[in-house]
């Protein structure tokens, strides 16, 4: 026969599941982080190498995006082995991103064989806030809500923007909506403050 919880075990249950569940959040953290610096490093890597003319393709550097995909495979896998607690809210952020990631590789075979990659960046930043403002109101995590919202505004000014000063603005957008926000989320979580 089972025994009869007390309601402080039934409290001390809930808020046990509750902390894996954030736990998951500040996870997320590392991925919001990885992206945010490859494509920061990659948009002004791309720029100065357009300025310098120092390489003959300099579109090239984008090559690093590929170890990031790798470590990201390897990262998500070693998660969910651990992980223990899977909510509802950790699914919906997963397929959101997902179907980012495969949209994102769609568009990169079909932009690729054209060489045509500036002309549509206002296209691909109005991509990273979608995702990102999603995963903002799924998690109830305000910077990531403004940091979507700040990518639709620069693809936006993008579309009236020199195209090779589009590239900065990309840099900015991960700035705002994976990079800070990546850290304020580490920094909740450690804080154990986790509200919007």
């Amino acid at each position: 026969m089972e025994k009869e919880l007390t309601p402080t075990e039934s409290l001390a249950i809930i808020e046990n599941m509750i902390n894996k569940a954030k736990s998951n959040y500040s996870d997320d953290s590392t991925l919001y982080l990885l992206w945010g610096w490859v494509i920061f490093i990659c948009s002004i890597g791309h720029f100065i190498l357009l300025q310098t003319n120092i390489i003959k393709y300099p579109e090239y550097i984008w090559v690093l995006t590929w170890g990031a995909v790798i470590y990201q495979i390897y990262y998500i896998l070693k998660k969910e082995k651990k992980k223990k607690v899977k909510s509802y809210t950790d699914e919906i952020v997963g397929y959101v991103w997902m179907g980012f990631g495969f949209t994102m590789f769609f568009i990169s075979i079909i932009i690729g064989n054209q060489n045509n990659w500036i002309t549509l960046y206002p296209i691909i930043l109005f991509m990273y806030g979608t995702p990102t403002f999603i995963s903002g109101v799924a998690i109830r995590f305000l910077p990531l809500k403004i940091g979507g919202i700040v990518c639709w505004g620069l693809a936006f000014i993008a579309k009236f923007t020199a195209d090779i000063y589009v590239l900065l603005l990309l840099a900015l957008a991960v700035l705002a909506a994976w990079i800070v926000p990546g850290y304020l989320l580490k920094a909740k979580y450690k804080n154990n403050s986790y509200e919007e």
